[in-house]
């Protein structure tokens, strides 16, 4: 058998990249917990747990988001008690969200779900499949990086 007749081309592999992507993200929005906040509010929630505060350009910046969609999501997030406005302790003119007590707790809690339920799908592979994503990994954060 010819590997080269098989194997796809460039663009039918960028294609099944691009929607298995699209899907594991899915999949990873739907392990979060119960609660009112929609996937885009609680990824901005995880964003801010993660880096700390940031003000609404650079998240608007992050998520390639316009700065009033980005302004109707950080309202909702303090608005719930999730994150707070600061004023940026170099620039008094900039505001800075970041998250609060039960921000951490709820962004630490759907970080911990993901992470468990990954390691679950990762735990049930055979070594060799666990050596061939871990290759796969390597390759699309060059890829991601670039």
């Amino acid at each position: 058998m010819d590997d080269d007749a098989t194997a796809p081309t460039a663009a039918e592999l960028g294609a099944q990249i691009r929607l298995t992507v699209g899907q594991l993200q899915r999949r990873f929005r739907s392990e979060r917990p119960d609660g009112d906040l929609g996937d885009a509010t609680l990824e901005v929630l995880t964003r801010l747990f993660k880096d700390g505060p940031r003000s609404l350009t650079a998240l608007s910046d992050h998520f390639r988001v316009s700065p009033a969609s980005m302004s109707q999501t950080v309202n909702r997030l303090t608005t719930g008690g999730y994150a707070v406005r600061a004023p940026d302790p170099d620039d008094r003119r900039r505001v800075l969200f970041s998250t609060t007590p039960a921000g951490d707790r709820l962004a630490g809690a759907a970080r911990a779900q993901r992470n468990a339920w990954l390691d679950e799908q990762l735990a049930a592979l055979g070594p060799d499949d666990r050596s061939v994503l871990e290759r796969a990994a390597a390759l699309l954060g060059r890829m991601a990086a670039s």
